[in-house]
């Protein structure tokens, strides 16, 4: 798929920051950026790449590979300007299937490969190099800070997996389009005992408890 005509690039010497240097980046470009698009390589852990604005690696470790977050990345499909691209590195060899009964952007939950769905669910392998849990939780923390300097609400108007958006602009889970993307379709959520639940749902909802507890933090300092 055409992605603004770049080529994705591993980054060699990867530059890893801090949540007050994205706080610091992200007050510089307030009034600048509309959308955040939630992503993973479907790479390696360990493996940076330029497509995005933030990478986070298998232990919650941030890399950043601009110097302002108004730089063009190319990461979403027509979907680049005035965006934001946050990927986990993750998810080499990943695989999903889709359901029979149902249309796949209608499933609300699904199973890893190797149980028996129910015709109502998917199934996914997440591969050798699965979204960690720590993974999660630093993509909602970063979409917390993110939303909370830029002025955008945390809803899915402003944070959209790769997923959604391929739903949306029909390259999704389900097409015939051989460039198919799913990025976070579905993630295990802690808060249900570990079941896949649509990822944008999860990270959302984090974000939105991490901005609570921000909020507590100051009001008690």
């Amino acid at each position: 798929m055409d992605y603004d005509i770049e080529k994705s690039t591993l980054v060699e010497n990867p530059v890893t920051i801090t949540e007050a240097g994205v706080r610091k980046l992200a007050k510089a470009a307030k009034g600048k950026i509309v959308k955040i698009y939630l992503h993973w390589t479907a790479g390696h852990y360990g493996h940076d790449y330029s497509d995005y604005h933030l990478c986070v690696d298998k232990d919650g470790t941030v890399y950043v590979n601009c110097d302002a977050l108004t730089e063009k990345r190319y990461h979403t499909w027509l979907r680049n300007k005035g965006s934001i691209g946050i990927a986990l590195c993750c998810a080499a060899d990943a695989r999903c299937w889709c359901p029979v009964a149902v249309s796949p952007r209608r499933v609300r939950r699904a199973v890893p490969e190797g149980e028996v769905p129910e015709d109502c669910e998917a199934r996914i392998n997440f591969g050798d190099e699965p979204p960690t849990e720590k993974q999660i939780d630093t993509m909602a923390k970063l979409v917390a800070i993110l939303c909370k300097e830029l002025g955008l609400t945390i809803s899915m108007d402003t944070v959209i997996t790769h997923c959604e958006i391929a739903f949306k602009d029909g390259y999704g889970p389900g097409g015939s389009d051989p460039d198919m993307r799913w990025d976070l379709w579905f993630l295990p959520d802690d808060a249900c005992h570990g079941e896949l639940t649509p990822g944008g749902e999860v990270i959302r909802g984090k974000a939105l408890f991490y901005q609570q507890k921000m909020r507590r933090q100051q009001e008690a300092a």
